[in-house]
């Protein structure tokens, strides 16, 4: 027969189960606004009857319930979706950093102002015109003097701007991979916490919250996949390389590297091995600082050192007002003082290479003359050799544009003379040094004979730089300037000496060592034509549109970052907002919820009381 106590049993378990969906409630509201929470709920389910199927089971009809128990206490969380938000916030977190730090950069140009720049180079510019028109004037000199200071005080700032945003830039990433291995260690520690409750038949949700939550944050910062397939340790992937796998764990480190301006590589712990990123703010912290602010860099030195280079070569021919000559306006600071440019690079104690920022050809050229002659250059490119075909009935000009437009890491242009002058730029890998000519081939004779820059056609005339002494194979009477230090834009000054005596400043040429007159303004008036006269790097051909295209530039991957970014935040929100529909904690909801639970509670109490009058009539007022 039945227990007589059976109905205070089912409802103490009615009691104890529904006080326990109300705790669950009580949690539930209490963390709602907490970051990585997801709603819990008690799954209820019957207790087993008292008669299982048997042939031991009592002659009692049906199986006797026995109330309600708690299944289990589950977490209301989609993980189809929470990887598929995994796998897209390395995304946002990546144009999150690169729209930040493309703000920056577009504010340190300070475009358009009156002092940005291009407003002081516009006004240098003017100086020498003025100059021009007025060559015997003192006042016109120290109006030059003013703006040329102005405008370099203005090009070293622009370089301490970029400079100091690149440095912020290294010093994030180094803060990242420290924060990167936290998220990595504490994942690593959870798993073991959780496979620890799971194997004593508990459901850690709550911790398997704060993974999940680890792990969305890792997300941003690089690009992870989660492996959930072993119910007992969850795997973490950066770029198919395991970061956890229970509780095991591999971290990252920072390396400095001297061929990157003593910047930090990020490699795997305990080797030398670089790790690969495809996206997430890490990634986007690189490809800012070594892409992108190392390109804004190089072309502010592009810019001051061609600046330099060309205003010096004229200034150097022109007499001052004190018939001063031979004089720089700027100072320039080589990387080495070997006339030769030699240079010992592996640091042996022997000279092994030559470092030759400018070769100048002997022949004066004029850029309309069509060349007569077939042949190929060969020059230095970031990928290898770069090969350059010339025709018969191409012109000066056009073999001047298809060197420069080829990839090639050199630049060519005639200069005020009409000689063609090639020039190295930036390099675009670290082991190469920025400012250097690397290698120069023709095969046939448009470097040679045609414009006197090589001695000799082929292999056996080509100029290498990986050689001492390499401008022994450089053409009788052709000119040539040795690399300049690092960054021109870092240490671009105006010459003591004109600073000293602004009278030195040349105005214009002479004949034979013998100045023209007072009154000549043919050398100012060629510096002023330099604002105008293609004299840069590929396709942009002079300062103006060098300058102009840096900025649209700039402006233009801002913009691109920006839009990106935008793209992303909406991607994000639209799966978060989805996983707060199905996780997060309605507050209408769960009053519901609890309401339920509390009439379910009244009703077991209520069972509870009625047995227990039953009881009391059983045992105290029954007779004997």
């Amino acid at each position: 027969m039945l227990s007589t106590f059976i109905g205070v049993e089912i409802g103490k378990r009615g009691l104890v189960t529904q006080m326990q969906a109300l705790v669950t409630v009580g949690h539930n509201l209490n963390n709602a606004g907490v970051e990585g929470y997801s709603r819990q709920r008690v799954i209820m389910t019957a207790s087993d009857p008292i008669y299982l199927p048997g042939l031991n089971r009592e002659n009692t009809k049906g199986h006797i319930g026995q109330g309600v128990q708690v299944e289990r206490v589950e977490r209301v969380r989609d993980l189809l979706l929470e990887d598929q938000i995994i796998n897209r916030t390395a995304y946002e977190g990546y144009w999150d950093t690169a729209n930040n730090y493309f703000l920056m950069v577009d504010k340190a140009y300070n475009e358009p102002t009156e002092n940005s720049v291009r407003t002081l180079l516009d006004k240098f510019w003017e100086s020498w015109q003025n100059l021009s028109t007025h060559p015997s004037d003192l006042a016109a000199r120290k109006v030059v003097l003013e703006r040329g200071k102005a405008l370099v005080d203005g090009i070293n700032n622009m370089y301490q701007k970029l400079r100091g945003i690149s440095d912020m830039i290294n010093s994030d990433v180094k803060l990242t991979v420290e924060q990167v291995n936290g998220y990595i260690r504490n994942i690593a520690l959870l798993n073991e916490q959780i496979q620890k409750a799971k194997a004593l038949g508990d459901n850690p949700n709550d911790l398997e919250d704060k993974r999940d939550l680890l792990i969305e944050k890792l997300g941003k910062l690089v690009d992870i996949s989660v492996e959930r397939t072993d119910p007992d340790e969850l795997i973490v992937y950066a770029n198919a390389r395991m970061i956890v796998q229970g509780r095991i764990y591999r971290e990252f480190d920072t390396r400095t590297t001297t061929e990157n301006e003593g910047y930090y590589d990020v490699v795997w712990k305990g080797t030398d091995e670089l790790v690969k990123l495809n996206s997430g703010k890490l990634k986007a912290l690189l490809d800012m600082r070594d892409l992108e602010l190392r390109s804004e860099i190089q072309k502010i030195d592009v810019l001051a050192m061609n600046f330099v280079d060309l205003v010096n070569s004229i200034h150097r021919k022109g007499f001052g007002l004190n018939n001063a000559t031979g004089l720089d306006f700027f100072r320039e600071v080589p990387y080495i003082l070997n006339v030769q440019g030699n240079y010992d690079r592996n640091g042996d104690g022997v000279f092994d290479s030559s470092y030759i920022f400018r070769i100048t050809g002997s022949h004066r050229l004029k850029a309309s003359d069509l060349i007569g002659i077939r042949g190929q250059i060969t020059v230095a490119g970031a990928e290898g050799p770069v090969t350059i075909e010339y025709y018969p009935t191409d012109t000066v000009a056009e073999v001047i544009q298809r060197i420069n437009t080829s990839g090639a890491e050199i630049s060519a242009y005639l200069n005020e003379e009409g000689r063609l002058s090639l020039k190295a730029v930036p390099a675009d890998n670290f082991t190469d040094p920025d400012f250097v000519i690397r290698h120069v081939e023709d095969l046939g004779e448009f470097l040679v004979g045609y414009s006197g820059l090589l001695s000799q056609s082929g292999a056996a005339g080509a100029y290498d730089w990986q050689r001492p002494d390499a401008v022994s194979v450089l053409a009788s009477n052709t000119q040539f300037a040795v690399a300049p230090l690092a960054h021109p834009a870092a240490w671009l000054k105006v010459n003591p000496e004109i600073e000293n005596n602004p009278a030195s400043i040349a105005s214009g040429f002479g004949q034979d060592g013998i100045p023209n007159g007072p009154e000549d303004g043919s050398a100012a008036r060629t510096i002023a034509d330099l604002r105008v006269k293609p004299v840069m790097v590929g396709d942009l051909l002079t300062f103006d549109d060098y300058f102009s295209d840096l900025v649209a530039s700039i402006a233009a991957r801002g913009e691109n970052a920006l839009k990106n970014f935008q793209i992303a935040g909406l991607e994000m929100k639209n799966l978060r907002d989805l996983r707060e529909a199905i996780s997060g904690v309605n507050i209408d909801e769960e009053l519901t919820e609890m309401i339920k639970f509390q009439h379910g509670y009244n009703a077991a109490a209520r069972i509870v009381t009625e047995f227990d009058k039953m009881l009391d009539v059983i045992i105290n007022r029954m007779g004997v």
